[in-house]
């Protein structure tokens, strides 16, 4: 087992010395036009659903299915590298921050790779996270908005609530009337600016407005568990976000 690691760590490392090389070649050519944008957006895409189908494997313990889709993750991300490493969209400033991006979505599913085969299923899982932060971060850096990352900030404000998932709530206190309408309304603020951003054709899916309505519907629950200060009912709204909330983040993040 430790020989195999040993090989795995190595072949990551040789792998992420080459793609720096290759990128850090390519970080002398002139950004693409304007209209790569879509392409490179598209592409990393593509990618991004392979990492979603993985992490839901991963969270399940369906470590043969997730070792296959890591597989197709990777092919998908070594596309996007291949066309857009040593031609970058001009909508990237900074060459030598898209270059490391690159390289870090790389390393990381190296790791991945790795980690999955080595039996460490919740490493494996944190790597493709970590990929899902690389690529977040790279276009927030650059003014980017699409619909994964604001399902992103939507995915951490459903974990805010969350905090308040306990029977045991003291009501009486404003604190956490207060706390648990703030943080209700701001997750309904995310899910109603990630309803803004999707495209028309995402928007109007019975499956995206089954997930974005379910939601909001649990949400106008809200009041009526502070009114009553009713714990329980609370957490079923709460299990029942948390439930919207992963399948926005499989399907859509």
């Amino acid at each position: 087992m430790w020989i195999d690691l040993v090989r795995a760590a190595i072949l990551a490392f040789v792998m992420a010395f080459v793609m720096a090389f290759v990128l850090a070649a390519g970080l002398a050519t002139v950004p693409a036009a304007a209209g790569e944008l879509a392409d490179f957006n598209a592409a990393v895409e593509k990618a991004s659903a392979h990492n979603r189908v993985a992490s839901g494997y991963l969270r399940t313990g369906n470590r043969d299915l997730a070792l296959i889709e890591i597989g197709r993750l990777r092919t998908a991300w070594a596309a996007v590298v291949t066309r857009f490493a040593g031609k970058r969209p001009d909508a990237f400033d900074d060459g030598a921050q898209f270059g490391a991006a690159l390289t870090d979505v790389s390393t990381q599913l190296v790791a991945a790779d790795m980690m999955l085969n080595s039996g460490r299923l919740e490493a494996a899982r944190n790597s493709l996270a970590a990929v899902r932060t690389s690529l977040s971060n790279l276009r927030r850096a650059n003014g980017i908005v699409v619909l994964a990352d604001c399902i992103f900030d939507a995915n951490a404000a459903m974990q805010a609530l969350s905090v308040y998932d306990d029977r045991a709530l003291d009501w009486s206190k404003s604190e956490t009337r207060f706390g648990v309408a703030s943080k209700a309304t701001i997750y309904g603020y995310e899910l109603s600016r990630c309803d803004r951003i999707a495209s028309e054709q995402v928007r109007s899916t019975a499956e995206f407005r089954r997930l974005i309505d379910g939601a909001n519907a649990g949400l106008a629950l809200v009041p009526k568990a502070i009114a009553t200060r009713d714990s329980e009912l609370l957490h079923r709204i709460i299990i029942e976000l948390r439930s919207f909330d992963n399948l926005l983040a499989f399907r859509f993040g």
